[in-house]
């Protein structure tokens, strides 16, 4: 046998066998038809509507159905910052943001070590818990707006019973009241949520740990801050990160308690944006307030997560 028709017979693939290149090819094929409807979708929800709606800001777009649109520029963002409605829902959202993040922190962090203790019928209790994050926004603001009717309200007859009024409150009545009202709202249904993640964090801290700060007869205090807060700064922070997201954008429990009333007293700025947009047909201008929506989010979750980490290595 001589020595080509050897080398010939070892460069040869064994019958059948695929080259490893086709077969990538043939993955990478099949890959791209997987991803192409989720990239479509991703293109038609997202992408699309958010190139659209910049383009929009820098034209005077004033109806629909408008087919001539002058270009302004920065005019509608110039609009926006010297507009005194802008600046006092921009007030009214982060006053919105501000509190209902602490309150939901604070209460979650208590519900979360109670569902981390060793109880009995533990799950019942976590299985109860989840029932206000469960309840869809729209109902949890059907709820709480029955309850705080003026007229046959729940608090308004429970308070009455005890004594504490004399008589009925227009809760959601008053421009003083009312956004408290929706802050108390929105806590009461995003508050397991948050108790959720934080649990997540506690699970996560060795037990160990615990056992030797009982060794050396660490107060409850001490270990809470030597132990629990620093293992569960990962934990807060993406509580505040996703927390502060959704309540600076709030709309939805708005639109169903108040309408943004009473006198403009719950009109956060993305009920700004929307009344601008569609109630007032100023989509140009709509469209630049969604993007300084976007910008002053970026800049507070900047800031909460550089405060969060040199909180972290001072507790460290």
């Amino acid at each position: 046998m001589s020595v080509a028709s050897v080398t010939t017979r070892a460069t040869v693939p064994p019958r059948g066998a695929k080259a490893p290149r086709q077969k990538k090819e043939k993955q990478g094929r099949l890959a791209f038809w997987l991803l192409l409807p989720a990239g479509v979708a991703v293109f038609g929800v997202i992408i699309y509507p958010v190139i659209r709606t910049l383009i929009i800001s820098f034209f005077d777009v004033n109806s629909a159905l408008a087919t001539v649109t002058p270009f302004v520029g920065l005019r509608n963002y110039t609009d926006v910052l010297t507009s005194g409605s802008f600046w006092a829902a921009m007030g009214r959202t982060l006053y919105f943001t501000l509190v209902s993040t602490a309150l939901e922190l604070a209460l979650g962090l208590v519900v979360a070590g109670l569902l981390n203790a060793k109880l009995k019928a533990r799950w019942l209790f976590r299985a109860v818990v989840v029932i206000p994050w469960a309840i869809p926004t729209i109902v949890n603001a059907a709820m709480w707006k029955g309850i705080f009717n003026a007229q046959y309200g729940a608090l308004n007859a429970m308070l009455t019973q005890l004594g504490i009024i004399d008589q009925y409150q227009a809760w959601l009545g008053d421009p003083g009241t009312a956004l408290n009202m929706v802050i108390f709202a929105d806590v009461w249904k995003t508050t397991p949520l948050v108790a959720f993640f934080l649990l997540a964090g506690l699970n996560s801290i060795p037990g160990e740990l615990y056992d030797s700060a009982k060794i050396d007869r660490a107060s409850w205090p001490r270990i809470f801050r030597s132990i629990v807060l620093p293992m569960l700064v990962p934990s807060i922070s993406i509580v505040l990160v996703l927390r502060t997201i959704e309540a600076f954008k709030v709309f939805d429990i708005i639109y169903a308690m108040t309408r943004g009333g009473p006198v403009n007293g719950t009109q956060t700025v993305a009920y700004y944006a929307y009344m601008t947009a569609f109630s007032d047909q100023k989509f140009g201008l709509g469209s630049a307030l969604s993007f300084v929506i976007v910008l002053v989010i970026l800049v507070l979750t900047t800031i909460y997560l550089r405060v969060l980490r040199r909180s972290e290595m001072s507790l460290l």
